[in-house]
């Protein structure tokens, strides 16, 4: 499983010209499966996502410009996006290879599975349209982008 986090001022995703998922202020996260990811691993990847300290301690004179606060902290939001191409082998060739990307149906229902335990860990989680042709919107923050895997 790898995870590519955005900080953002906002983000969107929109699908045949409506909106199916926005945030504020928070974390947009593109999310590949792998085919041997699992609940357990996409459950440990939600919980460092959320913990992840990637917003700026504003309160703390002594900690001004530090990354020390995570998505809940600072009460924003987090948009989950499935996106199979983060599981492309790239390290040959000119075109990418797809195949370590977990098959459709099975990553599916390991992402919905994904995307109800994030809602029970944090009250702002928007989504994606999963398997759709998105459109995605933001205003990255900083930009600070990570690479998260588990």
């Amino acid at each position: 499983m790898k995870v590519l986090i955005q900080r953002v001022n906002r983000a969107s995703v929109t699908v045949d010209e409506s909106c199916v998922g926005s945030i504020e202020q928070g974390i947009l996260a593109y999310i590949g499966l792998g085919h041997d990811d699992d609940l357990q691993q996409a459950k440990r990847m939600i919980d460092k996502i959320i913990t992840y300290r990637v917003f700026e301690n504003t309160a703390d004179p002594a900690k001004l410009g530090k990354l020390d606060k995570n998505v809940q902290q600072v009460g924003g939001g987090l948009l989950l996006v499935s996106q199979f191409t983060l599981m492309a082998k790239t390290d040959k060739g000119r075109r990418p290879d797809f195949g370590g990307a977990m098959p459709p149906e099975a990553a599916k229902v390991l992402f919905e599975q994904l995307v109800a335990y994030a809602k029970t860990q944090h009250p702002n989680v928007a989504t994606g349209q999963f398997g759709a042709d998105m459109q995605i919107d933001s205003v990255n923050d900083g930009p600070l982008n990570f690479l998260l895997e588990v």
